[in-house]
């Protein structure tokens, strides 16, 4: 019997939380998810995944712990609604900020530029339709000036965008905050950097991108279910938005499944997705947005702190409950600020 087992874990991370992990604990790492491992059982007391494991609600009365190696902690919630058994579970605070707002900005970068068509061109060495755009005074709208968003208004700023955010709690400074329906009519650029919540999913939904400047490029590198993917679907295909950048999906685990090859194609929003990434105009990226040396090993040792504290204490440094109630934000009525 292991102490922890770590599902999801891919080579640079495990190597990172060896590191931390003390040597007397026990510790079972594979790259797998849940439901691809076959695991009849927990193998521990204590579970770690990421983001694509699906507990089995009959493991959950056979747990004794649950850590999240993120900072979402939406499809933990997900334990709770599914089953009565109290067990505690935990998520990591910041680890990564940086890293996906750079990855965010990238994928601006990347779409403004046009640098998919610029490689393909190269062959023909053709300049023909390649004319992209600068960054500076480009209007940047940034949803959710969170930990991550914030990082995205730094960012943008220091390359001399004009920024405004949209936050139902407005406490960093340097940021001018407007209602996200007048946010959306004014941006060039808009990032969605929100925690999904029952109030969040669905927010940025055809009626309201619809009312954008025609050639918006929108990033989502925050939860798919926000954005969702046949809207978006439709909006490109009427020219509406002129780009798009996705980094997480609306039934993410299954997506990850297909292409991994261990599940058939069930899904609409499989096949849009599918359709969508060869897009001139689109950039899809596999959740790796947080990937940095630096926010991996950010990541091992707060993982490490998790499972001793749990394994020493029976609590986690930070831990969901059924009463958490994130920062969120949502649409409200035209003459709300949100």
């Amino acid at each position: 019997m292991y102490d922890v087992v770590f599902y999801e874990a891919f080579k640079e991370e495990e190597t990172a939380i060896k590191k931390y992990l003390p040597h007397d604990i026990q510790a079972k790492f594979t790259p797998q998810t849940i439901q691809d491992s076959k695991d009849k059982a927990p193998l521990a007391g204590l579970i770690s995944i990421r983001t694509q494991s699906r507990v089995p609600v009959s493991w959950v009365n056979k747990m004794k712990g649950l850590l999240s190696r993120s900072q979402g902690y939406d499809h933990v919630e997900t334990v709770f609604k599914k089953s009565k058994t109290k067990i505690p579970c935990g998520y990591l605070k910041d680890y990564c900020a940086r890293a996906v707002a750079e990855h965010a900005v990238m994928a601006m970068m990347v779409l403004l530029r046009k640098l998919k068509q610029q490689m393909k061109s190269f062959d023909t060495f053709q300049r023909d339709h390649l004319t992209g755009f600068e960054c500076l005074n480009r209007r940047a709208l940034v949803v959710g000036v969170g930990e991550i968003g914030s990082e995205i208004v730094d960012i943008a700023l220091g390359l001399k965008m004009l920024v405004k955010g949209v936050d139902i709690a407005p406490h960093f400074k340097g940021v001018t905050y407007v209602s996200i329906q007048q946010g959306i009519a004014w941006a060039d650029v808009v990032f969605c950097a929100l925690p999904l919540t029952e109030l969040t999913k669905g927010l940025l939904n055809y009626q309201l991108l619809n009312k954008a400047k025609p050639g918006m490029v929108l990033i989502n590198i925050s939860r798919g279910e926000i954005s969702p993917d046949g809207d978006l679907k439709i909006l490109l295909d009427k020219g509406l938005l002129g780009a798009v950048s996705l980094d997480v999906y609306s039934q993410e685990s299954l997506l990850a499944d297909y292409l991994r090859g261990k599940r058939k194609m069930t899904s609409k929003t499989i096949r849009r997705v599918l359709e969508l990434k060869n897009h001139e105009n689109v950039l899809f990226t596999p959740h790796n947005a947080f990937n940095t040396y630096e926010a991996v090993d950010r990541k091992a040792s707060l993982s490490v702190d998790a499972v001793v504290s749990f394994l020493v204490k029976g609590i986690f440094p930070n831990q969901v409950s059924r009463e958490t109630n994130p920062r969120k934000c949502v649409q409200r009525k035209e003459e709300e600020a949100c």
